[in-house]
């Protein structure tokens, strides 16, 4: 919730500002590989915790 609120709060210019950072900082090269480790590992958290909702109290140990 409250990243959402803080990228609502940002303005046109504050966003290409933040973008043109990220490029002078990482090179138009490197995000791409940047953002597919990103994306892999919100997979791999999404995942682990839908294995963790299905298994049941009975599988859990103590």
């Amino acid at each position: 919730m409250i990243a959402s609120s803080i990228f609502l709060a940002l303005g046109g210019w504050q966003i290409a500002l933040i973008v043109v950072v990220v490029l002078l900082l990482f090179g138009g090269k490197k995000i791409p590989e940047l953002m597919r480790g990103l994306g892999s590992g919100i997979k791999e958290f999404k995942d682990a915790s839908k294995e963790e909702d299905t298994s049941s109290p009975t599988d859990k140990k103590e």
